[in-house]
């Protein structure tokens, strides 16, 4: 049988994970607030000085951690509603560039470097908003509640003004730069890259065997990450697993230890259908 070509490969992996990502958009849209309203939940308990339960919201975040700490930011790439969102507007954008034959706005290197710590700033605000119980101050406020709003069918916002301008400016930026709102501003996504991971179930390259000069790697990455060699156990938590880079290198240098090159698809298919069992168990 003829061996598949590396473009045949990458349009598979790329079907598979859209196929993916529709999948969790439309079954499992609420697990991104869901699991950041435990992370809110622990630190107003811990501000009203009370016990916290082990409640809906924690369970979601508990095997979320977890499931993280052993493959990674799969759930970044593949299930997290807000990101398909962001992989759609720039998927969209892209071909209305192409169509149109205009250059894509894109953020300069500069900025992307900058900007990659915003979200932690968003994430303190956060904690220390609902830490001294003023979240209902910032009621209209938050972005992706106007996002599930919206996906649930609920066009009535009066009270979500600030929201609603935020959303839009975050869809313009999910235009501009691919995983705009993961990489610079979710809050969910600055906990999550906090989370060590193990390095053997995680993309890493072989860097002796690369071209000179070679980068397409890292210009194919949604978060601009350089990739760590094989012989390191150094991951970056910005990585969401996507897989882009293993289908692009040309020396096929990038792998994973524990998981054979041809199994690649089976590995990912495989993850899905670890988180969707973990993610109905904790009740979602």
């Amino acid at each position: 049988m003829k061996e598949m070509t590396p473009l045949k490969k990458r349009k598979i992996h790329a079907g598979v994970r859209a196929g993916i990502q529709l999948m969790f958009f439309i079954l499992m849209p609420s697990a991104f607030t869901t699991a950041f309203a435990g992370v809110k939940y622990i630190f107003v308990q811990l501000g009203n000085r009370e016990p916290i339960e082990f409640n809906a919201f924690i369970k979601v975040l508990s095997v979320l951690l977890v499931y993280t700490a052993v493959f990674g930011r799969f759930f970044c790439g593949y299930a997290c509603a807000f990101g398909s969102l962001g992989d759609a507007v720039r998927a969209l954008y892209m071909s209305i560039c192409k169509k149109m034959k205009k250059k894509p706005v894109a953020i300069n290197e500069t900025m992307n470097k900058l900007f990659i710590y915003v979200k932690y700033l968003v994430l303190l605000m956060i904690v220390f908003v609902s830490y001294k119980g003023m979240a209902t101050s910032t009621k209209g406020m938050s972005p992706w509640d106007v996002f599930s709003m919206l996906r649930a069918g609920n066009i009535e916002m009066g009270a979500y003004i600030i929201g609603t301008v935020l959303l839009v400016l975050i869809l313009i930026g999910m235009a501009i730069c691919e995983r705009f709102f993961c990489r610079f501003l979710c809050p969910m996504g600055a906990v999550f890259t906090l989370i060590p991971s193990i390095p053997y179930l995680s993309l890493r390259r072989t860097r002796t065997n690369c071209i000179n000069g070679c980068s397409a790697c890292k210009r194919v990455c949604p978060c601009n990450i350089e990739l760590s060699d094989v012989s390191s156990i150094e991951i970056s938590g910005e990585c969401i697993q996507c897989g882009k880079c293993r289908g692009i290198c040309p020396k096929q240098n990038v792998k994973r230890t524990l998981v054979p090159q041809n199994f690649e698809l089976c590995f990912t298919i495989i993850r899905a259908a670890i988180l969707v069992a973990i993610l109905i168990w904790a009740g979602l």
